[in-house]
Formats: structure tokens, C-alpha cells, sequence
């Protein structure tokens, strides 16, 4: 089930609501847990046993981990649930890749190649498993108590909100909501709120954007004209940023409505003006869960240099194969790797002294570059791509005119989300609008804009909804 879907949208969200609120609090979490268990099933059938192993794996290894904290025994602990997370990660999303990276090598050491059969990706295995990971590690940490009640820790992992898409969140920022978490007016409304921009950006932006970008994609080197190739990877560019920070913004709006506050996790990438910055504003719970999880316990930048860059470069090499268990990610990680040991070794500071304009033009063109290599399938594809965004391939006469694809929706649609995408029009706007607002009544007056606006926007949304049927969110596969 998704968010974006007339069946979550008029069906399980509000009967979910209705019940959440007229239950007690010692029976919201097992209401919460169960509906969770319902929405993960609905596109998943069995393999939420998958999750429910997850769940009972790691309520294990918690308590034993919080029975010897402090001792050896608690690093053996959480070193065999990391363990159990990775080969349960492992085996879903990287056995047939694996087997067919080692194809061409065990004939040459008299092995014969491993024969398996394409294995059933659980959605959003990924991000339930890096949530559970963060929870072993910061129990043994002693960051946090362990959580002594399995159904507690059960929605930690499974709440629906975030468990296919994340935002990936640390249980030291839901724990308390887990045991007492209340929903005032002024919370629940800003969750609708939140959650309708959301599902505004995913549905009348990046679908709208994905239309084009998705066929481009697909076109043959022959037919990709320059045009094309760079109307293409700049729908691409708005539609993945869309898509996620879309679902980003209903998970937090939906966990608002519920009593759990989560941390943003987009702010505003596009305008970084470096790939540091970047990722500083691109998924920000990854980033933070591999520099916390990953990077300082390789040693951060506390060795010198050459061990910095090291830990740079495999760090986002990983966040790249994290991604997807596919060549272009293992290449996609390396080359932002690449770019950071760069900026790390002193392009960074150059950069710093360059006209802004001149930074922001280095990363908006690094960032849309790498995008390629992110969205292509195949090498031959990747270098095509490359080869039609750069002139630097004839065509067959036989392809799409550009103003073929640009529709009246389609150019609406990419000028407002350049325009999002940058946060000063909006802050300017907000800024001008307050500054008018003086007495009681133009308070009223502007929260009756503000829920005019969302109720257009939902509206909007939904007949959307109605009439098309291509709505895949990208992170689903990851």
C-alpha cells in the first residue's frame, strides 16, 4: 500500500485515525502495530514474515545486549544482531548480485559459479533494517535503555509511517513517544497540513515529471537526441527529489497526526553549493546514520588524511551499493565518494573563494550528471545518455520532438518545482504575508487561506489519483 493510493488515502488513513482516537492508550500501540502489520501486507502478503523475524531477532539481541552492558558479552551481542541484520539484508538484496559478480572469477580458482534464482526484494527492507542496527548499537552504546516490551519495539521498527521509505529514525527519537505521546490540535493539524504538501509534490509534480523522464529513459541511443537527453535528466532531477522528499514529508505529517515528531530529512539539496553540502541536505537521516554509524567508527577524520579520504570513499561507496545491488550504484556512491575526497583535499576551500553563481552551477551540474549513472540500467544505456547530452552522437531520424513532451501540464509542472526547490520565494512570500498580519481577524483570515490552499491542494490530488495510474514512488525498490 502507498500513500499516494485512493485506498490509503479514503480508506485505511481515516478508519486508522478513527481508531487510534478512540482507543485508550494502553491499547494504541497494539492498534498501531497491527495496522502497520496490515499496511506492510497489503503489497507484501508473506514476506511481512520477513519483518516479523526482523522484529523478534532484534528484541533479542537488545535484551541481551542490555543484560551484559558493559562486558565483553554485550559486544559479542551486538556484533552477532548487526550480523543477523546484514545476512537477513544480505540474503534478499545482494545474493544474485553477488553470485553474479563472482560468475567470471570461481571458474579461474576451480569453483563452479553458484546458480540461484532472482530472490523477492522486501520493500523497504533497508530501512527497517538500519533502523534496527541503529537501535543494537546505541543500546550497547548505552545511549538508550533497552526496550523490555517486544510489542514497543515491534512498532519502533514497523510503523507504517516510515517503515518503506523511511525517513531511517533513531530510536533515542521515538522512545518516549512509544510509552506516553500525545495529539493536540495545533499537532494534528500541522500533520494534515504537512501531508498534503507532500502528497502534492509526489502527485502533481514528480508524476507529472516522471512521464517525461521515464520514456526518455527508455528510448534507444539512436533516438536520443541532445534535447531530449537533457529534458530528460532534468525531469529526472526534480522527480526523484519529488518523489522522496514528497514521501519524507507524509511519513512526518502522518507520525504528527499519530503523536511521534520526526526529524526532516530534506532541506532544500539544490541549493547546496558544494557535494558536502549536498549531503547535508539530501536524505539527511542516511547521511547522519552512516557518519554515526559507520564513517566515526572507521575513525572519521581523527587518523590523518589519507585515512579520511579512505573512510570518505568507502563510506559512500556503501551508500551507493545501499541503494541498490547494481553496478550503477556501486558507481554512482563511488563517484560522489570521489567528489568529496576532492573537495575534502582542498578544492573545498577553493571553492569557497569562487563566485556563488560558480559553486552553485558545480554541484547543480555534478548532481545532475550523477543522476545518469543513478537512473541507467545498462553501461551501454549510461554511455549513450552521456555521449546524446554532450552532441556527441547521431541519431536515426527516428525520435520524439521535444515539444512533443513539453504539455502545457508538464511545463507547469517543471517551473513550480524549480520554484520549490529553492527556498527564498516562499520564506519571502511568508515573510510578507505576517508582516500584514496585525489583529485577530487577519489571523483568521490567513489560516483560512492556509486551509483553503490544502484543501485545493488535496482536491487536486485526488482527481489526479483518479484518472492516472502511473504512481511508483522510486525509494519503494531500495
Amino acid at each position: 500500500m502507498v500513500f499516494s493510493s485512493l485506498v490509503f488515502l479514503l480508506f485505511f488513513l481515516p478508519v486508522v485515525l478513527l481508531g487510534n482516537s478512540l482507543l485508550t492508550r494502553r491499547w494504541q500501540n497494539v492498534f498501531l502495530f497491527l495496522a502497520s502489520l496490515l499496511f506492510y501486507a497489503w503489497g507484501e502478503t508473506v514476506y511481512v514474515g520477513v519483518m516479523l523475524v526482523s522484529i523478534g531477532l532484534n528484541y533479542i539481541f537488545g535484551r541481551c545486549i542490555g543484560r551484559a552492558v558493559g562486558s565483553r558479552a554485550a559486544f559479542w551481542a551486538v556484533t552477532g544482531g548487526i550480523a543477523a541484520n546484514l545476512m537477513l539484508l544480505g540474503y534478499f538484496k545482494y545474493s544474485l548480485f553477488l553470485a553474479n559478480a563472482l560468475a567470471p572469477i570461481l571458474p579461474i580458482i576451480g569453483l563452479q559459479p553458484m546458480q540461484l534464482e532472482p530472490v523477492h526484494l522486501p520493500i523497504g527492507i533497508s530501512f527497517f533494517t538500519f533502523q534496527a542496527i541503529s537501535y543494537l548499537v546505541d543500546v550497547y552504546r548505552r545511549e538508550v535503555p533497552v526496550q523490555k516490551n517486544c510489542l514497543d519495539l515491534g512498532l519502533y521498527i514497523s510503523l507504517f509511517p516510515q517503515l518503506i521509505a523511511g525517513p531511517i529514525i533513531r530510536y533515542h527519537d521515538v522512545a518516549l513517544a512509544l510509552r506516553q505521546r500525545q495529539v493536540n490540535a495545533a499537532d494534528f493539524s500541522y500533520g494534515v497540513g504537512r501531508f498534503v504538501q507532500g502528497l502534492a509534490k509526489k502527485i502533481l509534480i514528480a508524476n507529472v515529471v516522471a512521464g517525461v523522464a521515464d520514456p526518455i529513459f527508455e528510448l534507444q541511443n539512436g533516438q536520443l537526441t541532445t534535447p531530449l537527453a537533457w529534458l530528460g535528466i532534468v525531469g529526472y532531477t526534480l522527480q526523484i527529489y519529488y518523489d522522496f522528499s514528497g514521501y519524507s514529508d507524509m511519513a512526518i505529517g502522518l507520525g504528527r497526526m499519530f503523536g511521534f515528531h520526526y526529524l526532516e530529512n530534506f532541506e532544500h539539496p539544490y541549493i547546496a553549493q558544494s557535494v558536502r553540502e549536498f549531503w547535508q541536505r539530501w536524505h539527511i537521516s542516511l547521511s547522519n546514520w552512516f557518519r554515526d554509524y559507520l564513517y566515526i567508527p572507521l575513525g572519521g577524520n581523527r587518523k590523518g588524511p589519507k585515512r579520511t579520504y579512505a573512510n570518505l570513499f568507502t563510506v559512500f561507496l556503501l551508500c551507493g551499493l545501499w541503494h541498490g545491488a547494481s553496478w550503477n550504484f556501486v558507481l554512482w556512491g563511488a563517484l560522489h565518494g570521489v567528489f568529496l575526497v576532492i573537495e575534502r583535499a582542498g578544492f573545498g576551500g577553493y571553492l569557497q573563494k569562487c563566485w556563488r553563481p560558480l559553486r552553485h552551477f558545480y554541484l547543480l551540474l555534478f548532481i545532475t550528471i550523477s543522476w545518469v549513472v543513478f537512473r541507467s540500467e545498462t553501461l551501454a544505456g549510461m554511455t549513450g545518455f552521456f555521449a546524446a547530452l554532450f552532441g556527441l552522437t547521431p541519431t536515426s531520424g527516428n525520435f520524439v520532438p521535444v515539444f512533443f513532451l513539453l504539455t502545457p501540464e508538464v511545463i507547469v509542472s517543471l517551473l513550480v518545482g524549480i520554484v520549490l526547490a529553492v527556498p527564498w520565494p516562499l520564506a519571502r512570500l511568508k515573510e510578507i504575508w505576517l508582516g500584514e498580519v496585525d489583529d485577530a481577524g487577519n489571523h483568521l483570515l490567513q489560516h483560512a487561506v492556509l486551509v483553503g490552499g490544502h484543501t485545493l491542494l488535496l482536491l487536486l490530488s485526488l482527481m489526479y489519483l483518479s484518472v492516472n495510474s502511473y504512481n511508483p514512488f522510486i525509494y519503494f525498490r531500495f
